[in-house]
């Protein structure tokens, strides 16, 4: 419990995330009663001087009920349809929900492109603090009406995750249709037990969560547990607990056992490091030996040429590409300083042959310090 009150201690600004399970009944319609309680903890947060942005499902299945659909839409154009119906249902009715508490909410949408590029963003990232700043309380959603495969998040506890680092939050707050993660599926086994703290997530805890979504809702437990393995990652806590009875959240923040938490593996990351770690996509692959490994993880050196032994993928200079050992294993993320055709040239000598090889060098360092990331 010590833990549990540490962290709630040091939260000043949380992302919440509320699912399609939570907001909708059963046939695809709105919660009244969800949207209301989730309004009225709000309301709780902000009186005790804690900022809140909330990452809402909720629009492809609102729109399900306005075009008369019993299952989740799989193609694109279906989803976009259901989510263009629904988005203004959606936003209505937190319009009105939060208004009884003297609330203003902001709608923002938003694609994986938006936040891949850096300039986009900052431009993102600026516009949330000053909402906060005004008192108004963010409602972020997947952009599902223009999104593409190539650009959607795939679900928005990932979305949540990007989010909370985006915002600089202290604790990322995922209300599900479950109590929290279990050791086994409750839904099968009548002994499952819940977990109520996870120091840190391994294929173990990923094993955990196995299973799928409901038609209402993507995802299921699994993507909860990425979304808080990517949290933890940039230093930002995780809590997963049931949304039915928002009261939950009052008792979350009195730090109750309630629902499961996740506890942040590093120190919080700065907001170009965040981008770097969870926002973007990798484009390859380096290969490095231990030596490499060793200076990069232990010492926080720059990646050199000399210690790189194989290379992979098709990328540019200021590409994302992610660092593995010669065992395989992924142990930092990084934005190359070197085309893939440039590196294979140059793996394996000192940087002082750069120039020699290539005939031009740009940089000692494949890739900087300050654009890396350990995992």
């Amino acid at each position: 419990m010590e833990i549990r009150r540490e962290t709630i201690k040091r939260t000043k600004r949380v992302a919440i995330k509320v699912g399609s399970a939570v907001l909708t009944q059963g046939n695809g319609t709105l919660n009244e009663t969800a949207f209301k309680g989730l309004a009225l903890e709000v309301f709780k947060l902000r009186n005790r001087g804690v900022e809140v942005a909330l990452v809402t499902s909720g629009a492809v299945a609102a729109g399900m009920g306005k075009l008369g659909l019993t299952e989740r839409p799989k193609s694109i154009p279906e989803k976009q349809a259901a989510a263009a119906a629904g988005q203004s249902s959606l936003m209505g009715r937190y319009e009105r929900v939060f208004a009884s508490h003297d609330l203003n909410v902001a709608q923002v949408l938003l694609t994986h492109e938006d936040l891949s590029s850096r300039h986009r963003y900052l431009n993102a990232r600026n516009t949330l603090f000053t909402l906060l700043s005004y008192g108004v309380v963010p409602i972020i959603n997947e952009n599902d009406t223009v999104v593409v495969d190539e650009i959607k998040f795939g679900d928005n506890d990932n979305l949540s995750a990007l989010v909370a680092g985006l915002i600089d939050a202290d604790l990322l707050l995922i209300l599900t249709d479950t109590d929290g993660l279990y050791d086994k599926d409750p839904r099968s086994h009548a002994d499952a037990n819940l977990i109520y703290l996870v120091e840190k997530i391994d294929s173990h805890i990923e094993h955990m969560a196995g299973g799928i979504g409901t038609s209402i809702a993507t995802g299921g437990m699994i993507t909860k547990i990425q979304a808080a393995k990517k949290a933890s990652t940039v230093g930002i806590a995780t809590i997963i607990a049931s949304g039915r009875d928002m009261v939950n959240v009052e008792k979350v923040f009195a730090s109750e056992k309630v629902g499961t938490l996740f506890l942040p593996q590093s120190e919080k990351l700065t907001s170009r490091k965040h981008w770097i770690a969870t926002v973007l996509k990798s484009k390859g692959k380096i290969v490095v030996d231990d030596g490499a490994k060793d200076a990069l993880t232990s010492k926080g050196k720059s990646l050199l040429p000399t210690g790189i032994v194989g290379v992979e993928g098709d990328f540019g200079i200021g590409d994302a590409v992610l660092l593995e050992d010669k065992e395989g294993k992924k142990f930092a993320q990084g934005l190359a300083g070197y085309t893939h055709a440039e590196i294979l040239l140059i793996m394996g000598h000192r940087s002082s042959r750069i120039e020699e090889i290539l005939g031009y060098k740009y940089c000692d360092e494949v890739i900087h310090r300050d654009d890396l990331v350990i995992l």
